[in-house]
Order: C-alpha cells, then structure tokens, then sequence
C-alpha cells in the first residue's frame, strides 16, 4: 500500500474569527472546535490561573477588558508609531506599548505584569486552529496554507510567517484571502458550457478589505488586479455604533463612558449583535443593565440611522474596485461573477452599493462567506502536498504582488522597480550609480507603496553594497534587483557591472520584525504555555470530575431509604465539607482532587457494603451491625488493639 503523504491544514486567520480546513480525498471539512463552532473568535484573553482562546476568552472581556486581546491581525507588521495603531489604541481597553523599539501588547497575567509581541498572540490563536485539526484528524499536524488579505505588505506577510512558526506551524504557503475564495468559488460551480470568466471577490472581513479580479479558466487562476484597504471592516463599523450610542449616554446621563473600559467593553459587544441583527431587521435594540455606575441603558437603532453612521466608510469600498477594474484593464460589463466574501458583506447596503455600482447585477451568494477562505486554503493545502484528486491536478495560481515596491532616490523621489499588480513570481532590475567621488558604499532605502515621494509610502528597510571600487561619481553602474516569490516574500540582490562582483543582500532594518533568536525564544515560551494548557486542563477535569462525583453520592445519599440515619448524616456530611473545600479551592492541585474523589467513592462504598450485610443478617435473623459503625472499623482497623 502507498505511504499517504502528511495532511496539511488550512487556516483563515482573521481579524474577528478565524476558521481552520482540511480536504482529504477530494473533499474539504470546515472543522468545528471543542465548542462545536466552525469559527473561533480571533480572541486571547489572560486570567490569574490561565490564559484562554476563542469563544471562552470572548464571553469575559466584558469582565476582563484590560486582559482580553483582539484585533492582534490588525498590530502585524505596524509599528507603535503607525497612525492606524494610534487610532485604535483610542478604542482598545488593552494597553498597546512600545518595548525596545518594537510593539507589544501588555496584559497582566498570573499576577504578574507582561507584553506579547502581536505575533504571540496570532500564534495563540493559530495553535487553537492546531489543536482543533489534531482533534478531528487524530494526528499531528505541522503543515499549513494561510490566508493573509491580498493587500498586506511584506512586514505583515513576514509577521504571519512568524506567528505560524511559534504556533508550531510550517507555513507551507501565503495565500491571498480573495484567492482562496475565489478557489473555492470556482471549484463549486463548473459550468460544462462556459471554459473561463472573470471572477471579482469582494472580500469585507472584520477588519480588512479586498478587492481582487481573477481569471478562471480550466483551473488556472490568474490573478489580474487586487486593490484594497488593510485597515477597513466590521471593526469600524461597530465604532461608529459604539461612538454614537456613548454620545446618546453622555446626552441622557451626563456621564462620560470613554474613562470606563468595562462599560465601553460591554457596548462594544451590544453593538456587533446589533449590527448583525441590523443585517436582517430595519432596527435593534441596544439594552444594557448597570452600564455605567448603576445607570441602565437602553435605545433603539434603526438600520438608516446606522447607515448613515457608516456612509463614508461604506462609500470608501467602492475606490479600490474602481482601481482593480482600471489596473485588470477591464470595464464592468466583463465581470462574470461577483462574490461575496467576509461577514461584512451581508450587510444590505453594502450589497445594495455594489449591485448599484454594477448597473444591477445579481451578486453571487452560493458560498458561505465565513468559511470560503478556509475552504479555498484547504484545497491549495492539498495540492502542496500531493493529497490531490484528478479534479485539482490541473489547478493553478498565478497571483499578483499588491503593491509597488521602489528604491529611495534624490530629493525623496520613489523608483519603482516592480509596479504593483506584477504577476508572482517576479523579478525585476534597475540601475544605479554613487552620488560622490570615490563612493565605495551605497545605502539603499526598500519602500513600498504608490505614492510619488518616499515619505508617503511604507519602509519596508534599509540594505548597504560595501567594496565599490573607486570612480568618480556617475560612473559605477549598481544593477539592484528586486524577487517576489509565489508568499509575496521580497529579496534583494545588487551586482556591481563593471567588476562583475555580486552580493546577496539581506535588509537589515526590519522595522520592528522578530529575529530569529527572538522567534526561538517565543517558540520555548508557547511551548511552556502549551504544557501549562495541558496541565490546566487536567486539573480542571479532576475538580469537576470531584464536584460532579460529590453531587451525585450526595443525591444517592439523600434518596437511599435503607440507610439509617448516621450512615446518611455521616456521607452527607462528608460531601458538605468536600463542597466547601472545593469552594475555598478553586485553583487545587489535580492529585487533591483525585484523592478527595477517591476518599468519598471508598466511603461510600464501604457504607453501601456494611447495609448489604445488615439487610442480609436481618434476612437470616441475625442481628446486625450498625453500618456506620461497621465502616469506621473498617476504616480504622487498629482501633481497640492493645
């Protein structure tokens, strides 16, 4: 029999939520979690006894704001100083710091206080997605496709590499969200008499948005344009909610909630369920009892009023398409399909925006726009590791990179050396020469983005040639050369043409990127955490398996007719006691627990023993022995030994 190649996952890690896949022989699970959830809230959360994942870490932030981290996907890649950072810190109830130059998260935990990098918190979450693979597949898994948005940059790309490797995870491949979906899409519906079309995938998550136009046609998917915006979603529609009705509070109330992260924590959740119940109903009802200082808060949003909240952030969606249509070269006439991907997009204006944009064009809804990017990253999963069907053979990707990316020049000009929309693979080179006389070193500035000057575009890093002969200046001719590779993951290499001397280039200042010895040490420290899981969990099974086991000997004692009385007073006393010391022990050991259970199951069971033979002397006529008394000896058998 064959040896069966290793299955890989794939992963959607989201801002919000985050849904993990697998495909085995053609077809793909969306896996459910230990919560029977098909997605996990992209939520961490750190207690006094430990640190929780998902749905548990989302049900307590409203009363464990200051400890509860989400939008970790929103801190990948960006520095303290980035506007985006410094306009969510306003919003976050957890404090954002910055540590020897590089960005953290700062919780308290176990007592104690500590920062994570927002790598360690999307690792925490991708070791769920892990976990819950292991789970269902019942065997390791080491191997994963990502999801990233089409629009993330090299930082942020590299950021998720890192955040797979400390979850434990071999990112076998990035995948573009939009790409994934489209996969997805295009797998589910073949139509016999039509060989390609034009793909649009409208992806508007929790907190990123894409566009991407592709080109299928006999399962090659070509990526022709992808615009977007890394920094727009769910999230800020909710602010605008959780603004508004702060202002109506301040109106009614005079208090101001902005100082409460408690109460902003509790409106923050009132509002993502209102949004979504807006999705279905023309209003919802926001009500909150003791919101803030014992005020209870109630009102009504209408879904116009909501809408008119969000216009301009519901409006900003529809520059991107226009860019990603101008870039494909194509008009709207030539869209075949248009998808909806993302939570976001079962908002009705957002449809009804889209559908206006495209003179009426009836939106494709026929996939669930939760789990798309999940599914799509399971299909590309399989085909990296030869677990494909006949029906995925022939698949594949041609993507493209997001955005442009240039070398610094004179007076702060940007020279593009690969032009946003490059299809991926690439290579590109351009020439440059020194500035002075005798110049031996060149520094070189890596910026990505598409505006005409540097200052406006991103720093992805700095890199020096070293060891060019001397000249005047304008002679030597330093031929730079930029690689994209299939993950969007950039190198750089610079070649002195006259004396034919190459050097491979490393960028030296990663703006923050973990290096390698950084990485390991995290790694050693999700392990210690992973090991502290185990252990917890372990110990919360044996209090609950101790709590459980004293309510039913207790029940079984109370209903027990043929006990006498102390024989029942003496197990019910017993159980009373063993509930108060597991109330004054909440954080107990798992072997006390163990041995307490085993204590009351032994008495128990000594004093069902004595009653059988009570009733069988009182059968023969024999005078039995006080079944109480019978187990104390039993118990205590030196008791009355000289």
């Amino acid at each position: 029999m064959p040896k069966r190649n290793p299955l890989a996952i794939g992963i959607d890690l989201g801002t919000t939520y985050s849904c993990v896949a697998v495909c085995q022989q053609g077809k793909v699970e969306i896996l459910a979690n230990d919560q029977g959830h098909r997605t996990l809230p992209s939520y961490v959360a750190f207690t006094q006894t430990e640190h929780l994942v998902g749905g548990p870490a989302k049900s307590q932030a409203s009363l464990n704001p200051h400890n509860t981290v989400f939008d970790a996907k929103r801190l990948l890649g960006r520095t303290y100083e980035d506007a985006s950072v410094q306009e969510d810190m306003r919003h976050w109830p957890f404090a954002v710091v910055s540590l020897e130059g590089k960005l953290k998260v700062q919780v308290s935990h176990k007592g104690k206080q500590r920062a994570f990098y927002p790598e360690e918190i999307s690792a925490m979450v991708l070791a769920k997605m892990k976990q819950t693979a292991e789970s269902y597949l019942g065997c390791p898994v080491s191997q994963a496709v990502v999801t990233v948005p089409a629009y993330f940059n090299d930082a942020q790309r590299q950021a998720t590499i890192d955040a797979g490797a400390i979850a434990g995870l071999q990112i076998l491949k990035i995948l573009n969200e939009p790409t994934a979906a489209a996969i997805a899409y295009g797998l589910n519906t073949k139509s016999p008499e039509e060989k390609s079309r034009n793909i649009l995938i409208f992806d508007l998550g929790g907190g990123t948005f894409d566009v991407s136009i592709l080109s299928a046609e006999d399962g090659i998917f070509e990526v022709k344009a992808t615009a977007g915006d890394t920094h727009l979603g769910g999230e800020d529609f909710d602010k605008r909610l959780v603004d508004y009705l702060a202002e109506e509070f301040k109106k009614k109330h005079k208090e101001d909630l902005l100082q409460d992260k408690k109460a902003m924590q509790r409106l923050k959740m009132a509002c993502e369920h209102a949004k979504c119940t807006l999705s279905s109903c023309t209003s919802a009802s926001v009500s909150i009892d003791s919101l803030h200082r014992g005020v209870d808060f109630h009102a009504t949003v209408t879904r116009a009023r909501f809408e008119d909240l969000c216009s301009d952030l519901f409006r900003a969606t529809l520059k991107p398409l226009e860019r990603a249509l101008k870039d494909a070269k194509m008009k709207k006439g030539d869209i075949r399909d248009i998808v909806l991907i993302g939570g976001s997009t079962r908002i009705p204006k957002i449809q009804r925006l889209l559908k206006d944009f495209f003179h009426g064009k009836e939106l494709c809804k026929g996939i669930n726009p939760d789990e798309a990017v999940a599914y799509g990253a399971a299909i590309q999963a399989a085909i990296l590791t030869g677990n494909q069907t006949p029906s995925m053979q022939n698949m594949f990707l041609l993507d493209v990179t997001p955005l442009s990316l240039g070398i610094n020049t004179q007076g702060g000009v940007m020279a593009t050396i690969i032009k946003r929309n490059s299809p991926l693979p690439t290579k590109e080179t351009m020439e440059f020469t020194t500035t002075e006389d005798d110049q031996d070193t060149i520094l070189f500035m890596v910026y990505e983005g598409e505006r005409a000057l540097t200052k406006h575009n991103h720093l992805l890093g700095t890199f020096t040639l070293k060891g060019i002969p001397p000249a005047p200046c304008g002679v030597p001719v330093i031929a730079v050369t930029f690689a994209i590779d299939e993950n969007n993951i950039l190198m750089v290499s610079a070649k002195d043409v006259e004396t034919g001397n190459t050097s491979q280039l490393a960028i030296s200042d990663t703006r923050g990127r973990l290096g390698r010895e950084e990485i390991e040490s995290i790694v050693q420290k999700a392990e210690e955490f992973r090991a502290h899981d185990v252990s917890q969990q372990g110990k919360i099974e044996a209090i609950n398996s101790l709590e459980s086991c004293t309510l039913e000997l207790k029940r079984a004692a109370e209903e027990e007719e043929v006990l006498d009385v102390a024989a029942k007073r003496r197990m019910l006393d017993l159980c009373e006691s063993t509930t108060s010391w597991l109330e004054g022990n909440p954080l107990a050991e798992k072997e006390e627990c163990e041995q307490r259970q085993k204590d009351l199951e032994e008495t128990w069971e000594s004093i069902c023993s004595a009653t059988v033979l009570d009733e069988k002397a009182a059968a023969e006529g024999t005078p039995g022995e006080d079944p109480a008394e019978a187990a104390a000896e039993r118990e205590d058998p030196s008791e009355g030994m000289e």
